[in-house]
């Protein structure tokens, strides 16, 4: 199966990550892998996480890992992995004290090093005001840069609104 990347954006609760699930049953069946990048942090991010979990085909191996998403990529038994998602990585790279410039290197490297179908599950931060601290600008751009280059490198990218998808490309 040659290399091809979805890519799959929109805001908060539009529906990305149940889409990207469909998308992944369409093209894996039980043969995929869901690569997870949060943290739990707190009571509500572990309850966030133990919903996205029981959501998931009980087939489907899932890997979580925080920073290395590259080396989980490379660790996946199967042809489909489903990246949930690029957003959170981006801010975990940013807490552990990565340079703006790393972490697109890193993006650039998952992207360039992929040899599966590999579905990227990721907010769309730049439809809103401009935020008013100096750490949120910083994680706006960043992400903006990164969506920039996955969806650039995509073969299919969608944008969720309101559950609803649109097909961009």
């Amino acid at each position: 199966m040659p290399a091809e990347l979805v890519f799959v954006t929109g805001g908060a609760r539009s529906g990305k990550s149940a889409f990207a699930e469909a998308r992944a049953h369409a093209l894996g069946g039980a043969g995929v892998t869901y690569l997870a990048t949060a943290q739990a942090f707190d009571d509500e991010m572990r309850d966030r996480i133990g919903r996205h979990r029981a959501d998931r085909p009980a087939a489907w191996d899932t890997l979580e890992e925080p920073l290395d998403v590259a080396g989980a990529l490379r660790a996946a038994r199967h042809p489909v992995v489903l990246l949930d998602c690029l957003s959170l990585w981006v801010s975990n790279l940013m807490l552990a004290d990565h340079p703006d410039d790393a972490i697109l290197r890193r993006v650039d490297d998952l992207l360039a090093e992929n040899t599966r179908t590999l579905i990227v599950v990721t907010n769309e931060v730049g439809l809103g005001i401009v935020p008013d601290n100096a750490l949120a600008r910083r994680y706006r751009d960043v992400l903006g840069w990164a969506n920039q280059r996955a969806a650039r490198a995509s073969t299919e990218a969608y944008l969720l609104a309101s559950g609803l998808p649109l097909r961009l490309k």
